[in-house]
């Protein structure tokens, strides 16, 4: 049985483009080192709207921003030079550490008609040992992930260890994270081993413990085994967890395990501490607190 479930809240990036959020929550802060988690789309716009849905440079620190798209293709570019599109099925893995700027930039507008954006975010939490390291950048073409399929069921290992597979992208903790794709009455178990993990319905609807859960619902659960979910329509499943790192603060863009190095991060963005992409540093997001 689900621990919690939790529904998505909806919330406007600006220039009309909205997401679904799902992490934090108020009653469930984190999901294993999982703090994070936006579904957006899928967006469309006409081609009149132009770039005004591009996500302008911005800070992290002590995380790693994780991105994977359904459909669409976005330009990543940070403060360590790096330029990346990234295509549904890939993965971009950014690790902010003591802090990294990028943009998310939408630059052909083919993209933006249908069938438009879908992006999954996440952002992990790093330990405690880890939160200072150096910013770092990985990309992963969906060719290097594993998959596999089983009776109406398709799977991506999208990072960690579940099912018996073993993503190659680098993380800092134990975790796992996944797409599945169910057809009309598959059932899939959640994976074991892992103490906190948890089901986003990205699309259809899924049966749990006699109870149906549609789009833009997640379903938590612990330890325990056997968890159980059907599709009763073609579904797409976003599956997620790993080992808990303890209480992890959030203020913007910026994750730590101490307040004051939350505030250290306002300072360094608003001061220019933090460099802006070499290739992007014409604009940039300002603190909430600055903005007009």
């Amino acid at each position: 049985m689900a621990e919690m479930v939790i529904d998505a809240r909806h919330a406007d990036l600006g220039h009309g483009l909205a997401v679904r959020r799902v992490l934090p929550y108020a009653r469930r802060r984190m999901v294993g080192p999982f703090i994070f988690l936006d579904h957006a789309g899928p967006v469309v716009f006409p081609r009149t709207v132009g770039r005004s849905a591009d996500v302008r440079p911005h800070p992290h620190i002590g995380l790693s921003t994780v991105s994977y798209l359904l459909s669409g293709a976005i330009t990543h570019r940070d403060s360590l030079g790096v330029e990346q599109v990234i295509r549904p099925g890939d993965v971009n893995w950014m690790t902010a550490g003591r802090g990294i700027s990028h943009s998310e930039r939408f630059e052909d507008p083919s993209v933006l008609e249908p069938p438009g954006i879908e992006l999954l975010q996440s952002w992990v939490a790093l330990p405690e040992a880890d939160e200072e390291t150096g910013p770092a950048f990985d990309h992963y073409p969906a060719s290097v992930l594993p998959e596999a399929r089983d009776a109406g069921t398709w799977m991506r290992l999208i990072a960690g260890e579940a099912y018996g597979m073993k993503s190659p992208v680098k993380t800092h903790s134990p975790l796992f994270c996944l797409h599945a794709s169910l057809r009309p009455g598959a059932r899939l178990t959640m994976p074991h081993g892992h103490p906190e993990r948890a089901a986003y319905v990205v699309a259809g609807c899924v049966e749990h413990a006699g109870n149906d859960y549609r789009t833009g619902q997640m379903l938590v659960f612990g330890r325990s085994e056997g968890a159980q979910l059907e599709a009763r329509e073609a579904s797409t499943l976003m599956l997620l967890g790993g080992e808990p790192l303890g209480e992890r603060h959030i203020w913007w863009n910026f994750v730590s395990s101490r307040r004051e190095r939350i505030e250290q991060a306002k300072a360094d963005w608003k001061s220019g501490r933090i460099a802006l992409p070499p290739n992007d540093a014409g604009e940039f997001i300002p603190l909430p607190d600055d903005r007009p």
